[in-house]
């Protein structure tokens, strides 16, 4: 379908949490939306690959190397692709400053906006207290986690057998949990009095599988989610509008990304 379709073109993507190299990493999905989605930058905005899980064990499916390749692909054909590492993928702190296949390895990028605004690009694991002073807590809370993504898997099979779409089982619970609720609060108002306090007009980060896009007196505050759970990108048009792209309910809906870009305009 995706040969078939023009692709949607904006000024800046941003995604991040794709955790290549772990079973729930949604890399078909991602293909589709990088095949069907052209930018001037793209922002890999950390946990891009699990080194963590790999650590435990190896999976790299034929699908993650694609998805790898394909991001190759954009950066030699004159995307220009910043990656800023996170906690899950931060073996690739030690090569900041260097660039692999043109792709640019940062700690943290700002983006300017065509109106001049200043957007400060984070992983946002520094703003996590779990990750900076119990990082043992972080692997224990990292392997639940795993178990819940297995069931959501297994929950996702059955739903396609009987003709439903994908939906995220664990997103679901996960704002269904009022500590859950409480630490997301906390982690953006960390993320955005760190940026305000650098003289930013916005920021945009990861971190959290929390897909985020709103205006807080005068202050963009934006979360690009996942490719685990909700499977979204934020984009930004060349007009400086920003939006929150949600594939799976695209796919569901049948909406190609040419489409979704002409609706928004």
């Amino acid at each position: 379908m995706a040969a078939e379709i023009l692709a949607a073109r904006y000024r800046a993507i941003w995604i991040s949490d794709i955790h290549l190299g772990t079973k729930g990493c949604n890399a078909a999905f991602l293909l589709e939306f990088l095949r069907t989605t052209e930018c001037d930058t793209l922002y890999l905005v950390g946990d891009i690959i699990d080194g963590w899980r790999l650590k435990r064990g190896w999976y790299w499916p034929q699908d993650h190397n694609d998805v790898v390749q394909k991001l190759l692909r954009k950066a030699r054909k004159g995307t220009r692709v910043i990656y800023v590492p996170g906690n899950h993928d931060e073996f690739a702190r030690g090569y900041l400053g260097n660039s692999f296949g043109a792709v640019e390895v940062v700690d943290e990028a700002i983006h300017m906006t065509p109106d001049g605004r200043k957007l400060l690009t984070t992983h946002g694991d520094q703003f996590d207290g779990v990750v900076c002073y119990a990082r043992w807590l972080a692997v224990l809370g990292d392997h639940a986690y795993t178990a819940a993504l297995v069931v959501n898997h297994r929950f996702n099979q059955v739903r396609r057998r009987l003709g439903y779409p994908y939906w995220s089982l664990s997103a679901y619970l996960k704002h269904k949990v009022k500590n859950a609720v409480k630490f997301i609060g906390e982690y953006e108002g960390a993320v955005m009095d760190a940026a305000r306090q650098r003289g930013m007009d916005g920021v945009v980060c990861g971190h959290i599988h929390h897909a985020e896009l709103r205006d807080v007196d005068g202050f963009l505050y934006a979360n690009c989610g996942d490719w685990v759970e909700s499977c979204t990108a934020l984009v930004e048009h060349h007009d400086g509008r920003m939006e929150i792209l949600y594939w799976t309910d695209m796919v569901a809906n049948g909406l190609s990304m040419a489409e979704a870009a002409s609706c928004a305009s």
